[in-house]
């Protein structure tokens, strides 16, 4: 029987004291028999949510922290998390969020998807994917989103915006990271864009998508500005 690849789950945070325990552990729980670990990128977190991962680290041997000095965007989060599970030998690296509008319970099902793929994206909306907890407007929001950026891109991915998705080792080696630009938001639409323009399979995986538990959310409308200007820059050829 071949041994269990080596997984790591890359987790961006900024204040999620609340959530960024209970998140790691349910993590580790449901990848327990795979050779698993967690990363999690803190930005220099105020409420001490550096600490606790500290202090997890030190518990649980599969649990890391890289800490960032200050709160730099979610993209260069995530870049800083993939290079660092890279060079830990990761197999397939999973990016997801803290606040449990993840399900910890789909890790497994994006990373099965994967090992046929390059990259597998939780879906909100391809069928049997949903949203709970959101009002109409965030919804239609999120949803225009997806649709301005895929039409505009040309490509067929229903969930451009996802930022639950499961990579192969191989995916993140063909796109080259040192160029990706993005830092909110827009970076999740921007590494589906590269891995569909170099060549690798994307599948979408359905999933329920809630609403955070506790804390705010850290969209805001610089970040919206940002996505809505970066999906044309990606097209026309405006990427560094």
């Amino acid at each position: 029987m071949a041994a269990p690849e080596p997984i790591r789950v890359v987790i961006p945070t900024y204040n999620e004291a609340d959530t960024i325990e209970p998140i790691v552990r349910a993590v580790l729980d449901v990848l327990a028999p795979h050779e698993a670990g967690v990363l999690v990128v803190d930005d220099a977190s105020p409420d001490g949510t550096g600490r606790i991962v500290d202090r997890l680290a030190s518990e649980l041997g599969s649990v890391e922290a890289l800490h960032r000095p200050s709160k730099r965007g979610i993209g260069p989060a995530y870049l800083a998390g993939f290079r660092h599970a890279l060079d830990a030998d990761a197999a397939a690296v999973v990016q997801m969020d803290a606040d449990f509008s993840h399900d910890p319970a789909d890790v497994p099902r994006l990373v099965e998807a994967a090992s046929g793929a390059g990259v597998a994206i939780g879906s909100r909306y391809v069928p049997g994917g949903r949203i709970l907890d959101w009002g109409s407007r965030r919804k239609a929001i999120s949803r225009w989103g997806s649709i301005y950026a895929r039409t505009v891109l040309g490509l067929g991915v229903q969930d451009m915006t996802s930022g639950f998705k499961c990579w192969r080792r191989q995916a993140l080696e063909q796109i080259d990271l040192e160029s990706v630009r993005s830092e909110g938001y827009a970076f999740q639409v921007e590494m589906t864009y590269r891995a569909v323009r170099a060549g690798l399979e994307v599948v979408e995986v359905p999933i329920t998508f809630r609403d955070r538990r506790v804390g705010e959310s850290k969209m805001t409308g610089s970040i919206v500005v940002e996505a809505a200007l970066r999906v044309p820059a990606l097209r026309f050829g405006r990427s560094r």
